[in-house]
C-alpha cells in the first residue's frame, strides 16, 4: 500500500519534472509525508513561513525569535479555550504577529512599517502587505555552501536544514503560498537524506534540488499574479477567473457544484494574498477535503492525488490533468445569445447569469487559454449592456456568437503571426525585434529592465511556438499573461508611461491585445546624445557579457531613434553583430575595427540621422566624412529636432 502510494504522490513530480526525485521517493520518504498529516505539528513551519514573507530583512534567529513567541502565545490560547476553537487561534496569529511589529520599534523601523502601525487593524494589514518585495535581490536559489556540514547538520537534527530552507525560500517569494512552501520542504529535506549518501553531494544536490527550484519560480509567479489580480481589479474578475480556471478543470461537474468552488477557492486566494500563512495552510486542507469527498461528481483525474496526505494532496490536485471534454449539446449555450428572456435574465440576476454563460462557454472550450475565455466573457457583457436598452435586444444581441468567434480569431492571429516572426528571423534576431518593439513602446525602462523583459516573451515563444496550433495557442497566452503581470507591477512601482498605464490598469482579459497594440510613447523625449552611447566600436565590446552587448547594439540606439522602422534597425544590428563576432576572434580586435568598419556604411545613410560613433575612420566617401566631421555637433542635436530634418 505504501508503494501504491508513494507512486502516487510522483504525480505531482512529474507535472515538475522532477523523474530524477523518484528513486529517493521509493526509498522512504513516507515518514516525512506522515509528518505534513497534522496542522498542528506544522504550525511552527507555517508561523516561519508568514514571518519571514514579512520580514525579508530579518536574520534567520531573529525570525525564529519571532516564531518561538508566536507559537507559544497560540498554546497559551487553546489551552485557555475548547478544543473545537483552535482554528480561532490560529486566525488570530496574523493580528498578534502584527501588534507585535508595532510594539517593537526597532523593528519596525527596519522594516520601515512605522506608517503601517499608525493605521487601523483593517487597513494595517494591507499596508503591510505594499512592502513585500518578490525577488528583492536575494540569491536565486538556497545555497549549499558547505554539502558536508549540511548532511552533517541533517545527520545531527534534520529540523535546523529543514526551517532553513523554509526561511530562505519564504523570504525571497514572499507571496508564495504557505502549503506550496512545505510540499517543497518536504522534497528539499528527502533529497538532502538521499544526497548525503552519495559520494558527490555536491552534483547530487545540483540535480535534485533544480526541478524544485524550477518549480518555485513558475508558481510564485502565477500566485503573485493572481495576488496581484485581486488587488487592482475588483472581485468580480477575480471570481471570473476561478471560476474558469475551474470548469476547465472539472467540465463535467454541474454548475452549482462549480458556484461553490469558485466561492470557496476565492475567498482562499485572499487568504493566502493577505499573507496569513496559517490560515491559508488550514484553508486549503479544508478546500481539498471538501473536494477529494466529491470526486466522483468533480473529476476522474484527483483520485490519485485524494489519495496522498496534506500537503502534497492540494499541490497534486492544482497540477492534475483537467478532465475529458463531456460531450454537451450546444443548446444551453445559445440561449445566452438567441433567447428572447436574456435580457430579463441579465437584469434581474446579472451576477448569475453571467457566472453561468461562463460556466458553459467554458466547458465547452477546453482549447482556449483563460485571458481569452475572459475576453469573450468582457465583449459579452458589453453587448447586453448595449442590446439591452434597445427596444429589439434579441436582434442585437443575437450576433453575439460571431463577436466570440472573432474575438477569437484575432487572439489567435496575434499568437500565430508573432511566431512566424520568429520562425522566419530565427531566435536571436527575433530578440533584436522585440527588444526594438518594445523599446519603442516603454523606452522609459532601463536597458536592462528592456533586456529581461524581451527575454522573457523571447522565451515563452521558444517554448509554445513549437507546440501544435491549440497547445501554442494556450501556452503562449498563459505565458504572456503573467510576463505583462509583472511589467505591470514595476509600473505600479514606478509608473514608466501613460500607454503602460492604460493596458495594465483597464482590463485584465485585454491586456495582451492592448500591449500588441500600444504604439510608440510620443510623449518621451531621449536625454542628450552621447558619442560613446549610441553604437561604439571599441575593443571593450569583446569583454562584454551578452546582456551588454545586447544592450550596446540596440537600447540606447532605438531610444534616440523611436520612429526609425523595424528594417532600418535589423539590418544595422544584424552586421553590427557579425562585425563584432569577426573582430572580437581576430587576433588584433582593434586593428580588425578599424579595417572593417566599412561594412556598416551602407545601412548607416538609410537610418535617419544616425551615425556610427567610432574613432576609426570610414572609408574615404564624401557623405561619410561629412557625417564623421559632424560628429560632434549631431549628437548634442536633440531627437524632436532631428526628426524635423
Amino acid at each position: 500500500m505504501k508503494t501504491v502510494r508513494l507512486i502516487s504522490f510522483l504525480i505531482f513530480f512529474s507535472y515538475i519534472k522532477c523523474q530524477t526525485l523518484q528513486r529517493i521517493l521509493l526509498d522512504g520518504a513516507m515518514q516525512n509525508i506522515k509528518s505534513q498529516n497534522n496542522l498542528e505539528e506544522n504550525l511552527r513551519d507555517i508561523t516561519s513561513i508568514m514571518v519571514a514573507q514579512f520580514l525579508q530583512k530579518s536574520t534567520y534567529e531573529e525570525v525564529q525569535t519571532v516564531v518561538k513567541e508566536l507559537v507559544d502565545l497560540t498554546e497559551k490560547c487553546k489551552s485557555l479555550q475548547p478544543r473545537e476553537s483552535s482554528s480561532e487561534c490560529f486566525h488570530q496569529l496574523m493580528t498578534t504577529f502584527l501588534e507585535n511589529i508595532c510594539k517593537n520599534q526597532g523593528m519596525a523601523d527596519k522594516h520601515m512599517f512605522s506608517d503601517c502601525c499608525n493605521v487601523n487593524n483593517t487597513e494595517r494589514q494591507k499596508c503591510f502587505l505594499l512592502y513585500k518585495k518578490d525577488d528583492a535581490g536575494y540569491s536565486d536559489m538556497f545555497q549549499i555552501p558547505n554539502p558536508e556540514q549540511i548532511c552533517e547538520m541533517d545527520k545531527e537534527n534534520r529540523m535546523p536544514v529543514k526551517e532553513r530552507y523554509i526561511y530562505e525560500i519564504s523570504r525571497k517569494h514572499p507571496f508564495l503560498y504557505g502549503p506550496t512552501i512545505l510540499t517543497t520542504s518536504a522534497c528539499y529535506e528527502t533529497a538532502i537524506q538521499s544526497c548525503c549518501r552519495e559520494e558527490n553531494k555536491t552534483q547530487c544536490l545540483q540535480m535534485k534540488l533544480e526541478p524544485i527550484r524550477k518549480y518555485i519560480r513558475k508558481i510564485s509567479l502565477r500566485h503573485h499574479h493572481l495576488c496581484e489580480i485581486r488587488t487592482k481589479f475588483n472581485h468580480k474578475v477575480a471570481k471570473a477567473v476561478e471560476l474558469v480556471l475551474l470548469t476547465k478543470k472539472q467540465p463535467k461537474a454541474n454548475f452549482s457544484e462549480i458556484a461553490k468552488l469558485t466561492v470557496d477557492t476565492n475567498n482562499l486566494h485572499q487568504t493566502c494574498c493577505g499573507g496569513n500563512a496559517v490560515a491559508c495552510v488550514l484553508g486549503r486542507s479544508q478546500l481539498v477535503n471538501y473536494t477529494c469527498s466529491k470526486q466522483a461528481l468533480l473529476s476522474s483525474k484527483i483520485t490519485s492525488c485524494c489519495e496522498l496526505p496534506m500537503p502534497f494532496r492540494g499541490e497534486c490536485i492544482i497540477n492534475s490533468e483537467n478532465d475529458g471534454k463531456p460531450d454537451l449539446s450546444p443548446l444551453p449555450l445559445s440561449r445566452f445569445t438567441e433567447d428572447q428572456f436574456v435580457c430579463k435574465q441579465f437584469t434581474d440576476k446579472q451576477d448569475d447569469f453571467l457566472e453561468e454563460f461562463l460556466y458553459e462557454y467554458s466547458r465547452r472550450h477546453p482549447e482556449l487559454a483563460v485571458p481569452v475565455i475572459l475576453r469573450v466573457d468582457t465583449v459579452y457583457q458589453n453587448l447586453l449592456g448595449k442590446c439591452c436598452k434597445l427596444e429589439n435586444p434579441l436582434e442585437c444581441h443575437s450576433h453575439g456568437k460571431q463577436m466570440f468567434q472573432r474575438v477569437v480569431h484575432e487572439s489567435h492571429e496575434h499568437v500565430k503571426n508573432h511566431c512566424d516572426l520568429r520562425q522566419k528571423l530565427g531566435d536571436s534576431n527575433f530578440h533584436d525585434s522585440l527588444i526594438v518593439l518594445y523599446t519603442k513602446k516603454a523606452p522609459q525602462l532601463s536597458a536592462q529592465e528592456l533586456v529581461m523583459f524581451t527575454k522573457n516573451m523571447a522565451a515563452a515563444a521558444t517554448k509554445c511556438c513549437p507546440l501544435s496550433d491549440e497547445q501554442q495557442f494556450i501556452c503562449m497566452e498563459d505565458s504572456v499573461k503573467l510576463i505583462l503581470g509583472a511589467l505591470c507591477r514595476r509600473h505600479e512601482a514606478k509608473p514608466i508611461n501613460a500607454g503602460v498605464g492604460h493596458c495594465c490598469d483597464d482590463s485584465s482579459a485585454f491586456r495582451k491585445p492592448c500591449f500588441d497594440d500600444l504604439q510608440i510613447d510620443e510623449t518621451y523625449i531621449s536625454p542628450p546624445l552621447s558619442c560613446g552611447q549610441v553604437i561604439s566600436l571599441k575593443e571593450d565590446l569583446c569583454k562584454a557579457q551578452e546582456e551588454e552587448f545586447q544592450t550596446e547594439k540596440q537600447n540606447n540606439l532605438v531610444k534616440q531613434k523611436l520612429h526609425a522602422t523595424q528594417m532600418q534597425f535589423q539590418s544595422i544590428i544584424v552586421d553590427f553583430t557579425q562585425l563584432v563576432e569577426m573582430c572580437c576572434q581576430a587576433e588584433k580586435n582593434e586593428k580588425c575595427f578599424q579595417e572593417e568598419s566599412w561594412l556598416l556604411a551602407p545601412h548607416i545613410q538609410h537610418l535617419p540621422n544616425v551615425l556610427l560613433l567610432t574613432s576609426y575612420p570610414l572609408p574615404p566617401s564624401s557623405e561619410y566624412v561629412s557625417l564623421r566631421r559632424k560628429r560632434e555637433h549631431f549628437c548634442s542635436v536633440p531627437d524632436t529636432v532631428l526628426r524635423e530634418r
